[in-house]
């Protein structure tokens, strides 16, 4: 593998699950790429396929009776049509997960150092004396005061702050080459979400892992991505870097998200504005534009033509999947920065009615 290929590469991955009421496109033909070294965000609301892409990306979705197309290329080795045998050997090795919820992730009759003894001799051939010693070193690396003694405890002893530390201390055993973080500061104040935050960018530069980290949450990513990949409905619909996402976005789905939540430097008086109606089904997802039955910029040939992942002109790494012209998109993101609503910006831009 040389320097310059990408440690991960997913190639048009599909995900579906049959079931009694049809089949449920979970990811439906998604592509990115993650460098060592580097963070991928993955955004999007619940449901939109973030967490199943990444589960895949570990096998775990095989044994949920998923069918699985496409390819994610890991290191040069395509892990869709890997053996079983290999990938486990590749699981909680080179590929790490810190899972969204550590009080269930965690074993609550097994104390946390058992448990992370466990993760190092599965894939290290050591004594279990020299497991406990990398055990508390682990625990140490990753915050955890007084070590030695913590490692004796059981979960339910940890705070939710630590108990997540010890989510990652378990993801890293073995010095993973890539690091999956599913929402990984859900439940935790503000003040430890910046704490995690700042130990995952610490062990990524001293380890030099590339990270994917999925969360709804673009307050996270904006702190530690340097791409994002914005998912909706089982698709990519934006994907650039993280300051052409927050300073030129270009998807009315992302503007919807970066428009809901509260900033620092906007006016105090100024409004959120939330994404009308709720994600659809992924059984039977709308026609078109996945996103038009909640779009306020929607014309009626959105609910006809399906748009593709293009590159928006002049910025080949920014791609949107979005059927409004550029140049439309860039009147109506100018008009909602100075504060007008959805509504009113699209009468302004000279658009027809939105669709009902």
């Amino acid at each position: 593998m040389s320097a310059s290929e990408p440690l991960l590469r997913v190639e048009d991955l599909r995900v579906e699950f049959p079931g009694e009421d049809g089949v449920v496109h979970a990811v439906d033909g998604i592509s990115y790429e993650v460098q060592r070294g580097r963070t991928l965000g993955i955004v999007g609301e619940s449901g939109s396929g973030k967490t199943v892409s990444s589960l895949t990306t570990l096998g775990l979705t095989r044994r949920q009776g998923a069918q699985i197309s496409g390819r994610i290329l890991f290191a040069g080795e395509d892990l869709v049509t890997m053996e079983e045998e290999q990938l486990r050997a590749i699981r909680g090795n080179d590929i790490a997960m810190i899972f969204q919820d550590p009080l269930s992730a965690l074993h609550p009759l097994y104390r946390v150092g058992r448990q992370l003894i466990e993760a190092v001799l599965a894939h290290q051939d050591v004594s279990k004396a020299k497991a406990r010693e990398r055990s508390i070193e682990l625990l140490g690396l990753v915050g955890i005061p007084d070590p030695g003694r913590r490692v004796d405890d059981y979960p339910h002893e940890f705070s939710g702050g630590m108990r997540q530390r010890a989510m990652i201390a378990m993801a890293l055993a073995n010095d993973p080459k890539l690091l999956i973080a599913d929402e990984p500061t859900t439940a935790l104040d503000v003040t430890v979400q910046a704490q995690i935050l700042g130990l995952l960018e610490r062990l990524q530069r001293e380890l030099d892992m590339a990270i994917v980290i999925i969360t709804h949450d673009l307050g996270v990513v904006a702190e530690m991505a340097d791409e994002i990949a914005v998912m909706y409905a089982g698709r990519i619909v934006e994907t650039a870097s993280a300051e052409l996402i927050f300073s030129h976005p270009e998807h009315p789905y992302t503007w919807g998200l970066l428009k809901s939540i509260p900033t620092l430097h906007g006016p105090r008086e100024e409004k959120l504005v939330p994404i009308p109606g709720a994600p659809p089904s992924l059984i039977s997802p709308p026609s078109g534009c996945h996103f038009h039955p909640r779009c306020p910029y929607a014309q009626p040939e959105h609910a006809v033509v399906d748009p593709l992942l293009q590159p928006v002109s002049g910025e080949p790494a920014h791609q949107v999947a979005c059927l409004l012209e550029r140049e439309t998109r860039r009147r109506l993101w100018a008009e909602l920065q100075a504060g007008r609503m959805p509504e009113e910006a699209l009468i302004d831009v000279g658009l027809g009615g939105a669709l009902p």
